[in-house]
């Protein structure tokens, strides 16, 4: 197939792109590669996929990157464009777009909120209009576990009510899914929203737990640990995630729309809550390292635990996602190491 993969320079659309490149798809990925987080790391991802630093740099509007041109093209852009994405779609005939663009963080959210509007709503209205302009067949899409917000029961469900989210970037997840279900309701194409749980892995974030530990415990700095590590977490490996995008993005969508069932939600998590402390203390058995813990209340916008149940997943694809937490832990420490030489 012809897809495109928006946040392709990003940590899970990395992943999901050089997945379905091994697999014999087309790919366009799109990125603005913002300052988010070091650059330096997505331009390097980018790399992993042939494109080049210095090319990369350079890429703005319609102009594009060529590796293998049955492969990956690459292109730098935002969704907020409301000129440039129309001409992409309509140049390029996608069968399926896989969204992974995303202001993400939670925390962030609280510091800048204006970002979390511009690509998550108004980026996300953008990809809905092409969409349903350009006759794209599926469109899959990237939720987040926080949209359970407060939730108590556990594990979650998609079934749950979740219209209590606590932070913006839960809200404007909330917010994909309503519009999604809105235009495939409304102009017939199939969208399938992705509840990530707590991904990690290597080529992972700077800003998210694995890789803030690591870092800080190498380098001897004191690790925070918030609300006094009563904290639990579906910690789900990156590859179990990529795969589980791409069995979606391959699923045969036709039959779902004649049958009416053009919307859905699947959580993707490790079916597993891991306790915070014990995360933590894995890490240090593989470092090797006793961390330096500085134990703080819990922070706005948090939640205690989450937990995914994900028989919907198992049912409908026949999938889990399944890697150990150590396993997991051991494979990310090998990739900080090589890539930071330490």
């Amino acid at each position: 197939m012809k897809i495109l993969v928006t946040g392709a320079a990003g940590f899970i659309g990395f992943h999901v792109t050089r997945l379905l490149m091994k697999k014999g798809h087309e790919v366009i990925g799109l990125d603005n590669i913002n300052d988010y987080y070091d650059t330096n790391l997505k331009f390097d991802r980018l790399k992993e996929l042939g494109i080049s630093y210095k090319n990369a740099k350079k890429f703005n509007k319609l102009s594009t990157s060529r590796t293998n041109p049955d492969s990956f093209r690459f292109i730098r852009l935002n969704l907020e464009d409301r000129e440039a994405l129309p001409l992409l779609f309509q140049k390029n005939h996608f069968e399926v777009v896989c969204n992974l663009a995303a202001q993400a963080g939670v925390r962030y959210s609280l510091e800048n909120p204006e970002a979390y509007i511009d690509s998550n709503i108004v980026g996300f209205l953008n990809i809905l209009e092409c969409c349903r302009h350009y006759n794209i067949e599926h469109l899959v899409y990237a939720s987040s576990s926080s949209v359970y917000g407060l939730n108590k029961k556990v594990p979650f469900e998609t079934t749950d009510n979740v219209d209590h989210p606590i932070s913006l970037y839960a809200a404007t997840k909330k917010s994909n899914e309503l519009m999604a279900h809105t235009y495939s309701h409304l102009y017939g194409f199939a969208s399938t929203g992705l509840r990530f749980f707590t991904v990690y892995g290597p080529w992972g974030r700077p800003d998210m737990a694995m890789f803030l530990f690591t870092d800080a415990i190498i380098q001897g700095k004191p690790i925070k640990v918030f609300n006094q590590g009563q904290m639990e977490r579906d910690f789900t490996y990156i590859d179990d995630i990529a795969e589980g995008v791409v069995r979606v993005i391959e699923k045969d969508t036709k039959e779902r729309i004649n049958k009416r069932q053009s919307y859905k939600i699947y959580n993707i998590g490790n079916n597993n809550s891991v306790k915070l402390l014990d995360f933590i203390e894995a890490i240090e058995n593989n470092l090797g390292i006793r961390a330096k813990r500085e134990y703080l209340p819990m922070q706005a916008g948090d939640v205690e635990k989450t937990w995914a149940n994900v028989e919907a997943l198992i049912n409908d694809f026949d999938y889990k996602p399944n890697t150990p937490i150590q396993k997991g832990i051991e494979l990310f420490i090998q990739w900080y190491k090589e890539y930071y030489k330490q």
